[in-house]
């Protein structure tokens, strides 16, 4: 008969909603099964039965449908209504289950990042919302608003598992992104598997409006505004230009990046600039000309945006301006280069080798293995030192103090024979030796040369300091140090002395004291008693 006829129609949806619910809750709720660092419940076992009855019951409504409604005549709104208030009851017990057990996520071992802890509330919301519509859909179909609980539960129903494909496509996306990277587990976090599931969700949209009741007309009619796009300083900017912009500028970065490696190789080697010239050259040229054709190929006129380009310069130039000093001074500093990447340099007391210039900032890294961050106006408006601008040579001045007993002629002589025997002191100039001057300890003498590279300074000053020592000591040349040791240890012996013969001046005192007892108080005058 017809209703038989019905029910074997909606046997073959009613089969896919089973398996379908069984297949997504078997990937979803896997013993060992982790989705973006968070576990969706701790007991995946109910959550794999209770999707699999909610699947169960889809079956069963679409029997229910096509048996009171697809028949002609179909049945009256209160036969119908007397169908569906159980399967809606029965739907909104495993939805409730399942709603309080999302609720219970928790985080993978060794997760408590902030994006992670997002999509544990994320999920936790979802488990409230569902468990929510599981308790309010009943009560509409038991007071008799059955279709205001068939309009808010079957809905639900069907948003989470469109939820549930979501998940699983963006994981399946991540795994061949990880696989043709071979980029390992680190590669899951990177941004391109965040891409993917942002595009996705936009995508995905379409598909929750027509879930919650939207038509395909009205679909259309946003679609036709969306691509109308909205009016900008009399400049139209339409989302799909923005798009086109988008593909554009990366296909365009992708050609001239091999234009870029061409000109890094053979033709920027070959000109007078230096290493960093020639990086911000080559970074500029790809930007440029792919920001050009992009630009173009969007159809965007950008004429139009002059006027608002110039009232934002004014509160931007106020309200940052320290940025913008910042940002040209970085520009300045990329154009007339006058520090370079590898150079060494001194800047607001802090000395170090440049690592990276960029816009608005330079990095600096010091002999301590740290790296200070400097903003480019310093270098602009302050003094910076540049010890290697043009080649790796520096100064080294070691000054040394001798006794005045020292011949002068020699110690200079000797100074000079222990400076010119190393190997990274240049001899055009000759290193240069004089006495400066005469202090309280002895005379002072400055050695200077030129050494060939900066980076060993530390070891050629320790060096000519160690030959000194030894040079001095041999030829007997007294040293500040070995005069103020004699003295030190006259001044010892002195002190020992002293401490001897404190005793013996005691005794004597004690004797004269014991001879003035022992005299008769005739012998002695009243006045000196």
């Amino acid at each position: 008969g017809p209703r038989l006829e019905a029910l074997l129609k909606a046997l073959p949806l009613a089969a896919l909603s089973l398996f379908v619910a069984r297949w997504l809750g078997s990937w979803l709720f896997s013993d060992d099964q982790r989705i973006a660092g968070i576990r969706l419940t701790d007991r995946p076992a109910e959550a794999r039965f209770h999707v699999t009855a909610i699947g169960l019951v889809l079956g069963i409504e679409e029997f229910r449908s096509a048996f009171t409604t697809e028949v002609r005549p179909p049945l009256s709104q209160a036969a119908q209504a007397v169908w569906l208030a159980p399967v809606v009851c029965a739907v909104a017990v495993f939805l409730f289950r399942l709603g309080l057990l999302l609720r219970q996520t928790s985080l993978e071992a060794g997760q408590s990042r902030e994006d992670v802890l997002f999509r544990q509330r994320m999920v936790s919301v979802i488990g409230s919302a569902s468990a929510l519509v599981a308790v309010i859909a009943p009560l509409l179909a038991v007071i008799g608003y059955v279709a205001a609980a068939n309009a808010l539960i079957w809905p639900t129903v069907h948003s989470l598992g469109l939820i549930g494909f979501l998940i699983l496509a963006q994981r399946f996306l991540t795994d061949v992104y990880v696989i043709v990277t071979k980029s390992g587990d680190e590669g899951r976090e990177a941004l391109i598997p965040v891409l993917i599931g942002f595009l996705l969700a936009l995508a995905s949209l379409p598909l929750f409006a027509l879930t919650w009741g939207a038509r395909p007309s009205d679909l259309s009619e946003v679609w036709s505004r969306f691509q109308a796009g909205v009016d900008l300083g009399g400049t139209r900017i339409a989302p799909m230009a923005l798009v086109t912009l988008a593909i554009v500028f990366a296909l365009g970065y992708m050609v001239t990046h091999i234009l870029q490696g061409a000109m890094r190789t053979s033709l920027l080697p070959r000109t007078k600039l230096d290493k960093g010239a020639q990086n911000a050259a080559v970074a500029g040229l790809g930007l440029i000309l792919s920001g050009l054709a992009a630009v173009t190929a969007a159809g965007i006129n950008l004429s139009g945006l002059a006027i608002v380009a110039g009232a934002l310069s004014v509160g931007v130039g106020l309200g940052l301006q320290n940025i913008v000093q910042n940002f040209v001074s970085g520009v300045i500093l990329l154009v007339e280069r006058p520090i370079s990447e590898g150079d060494t340099i001194e800047v607001s007391g802090k000395t170090g080798v440049v690592k990276a210039i960029s816009v608005r900032s330079t990095r600096i890294s010091t002999g301590d293995q740290a790296e200070v961050v400097v903003p480019n106006a310093q270098f602009i408006s302050g003094m910076v030192t540049n010890f290697t601008r043009e080649n790796l040579k520096s100064k080294l001045v070691v000054p040394v103090t001798v006794g005045y007993g020292a011949d002068t002629r020699m110690v200079e002589s000797v100074l000079r024979e222990i400076v010119e025997a190393q190997p990274l002191v240049v001899l055009k100039p000759p290193p240069s030796v004089h006495l400066t001057g005469f202090t309280q300890t002895g005379m002072t003498f400055e050695v200077g040369a030129i050494l060939s590279d900066l980076n060993f300074r530390p070891a050629v000053l320790s060096e000519v300091n160690h030959q000194i020592v030894e040079r001095f000591r041999a030829l007997g040349i007294e040293l500040p140090h070995d005069r103020l040791a004699s003295a030190a240890e006259l001044a010892e012996r002195g002190a020992a002395t002293a401490v001897a013969e404190v005793p013996e001046q005691k005794d004597a005192a004690s004797v004269r004291k014991a001879d003035i007892n022992n005299v008769p108080d005739d012998d002695v005058d009243p006045d000196r008693r």
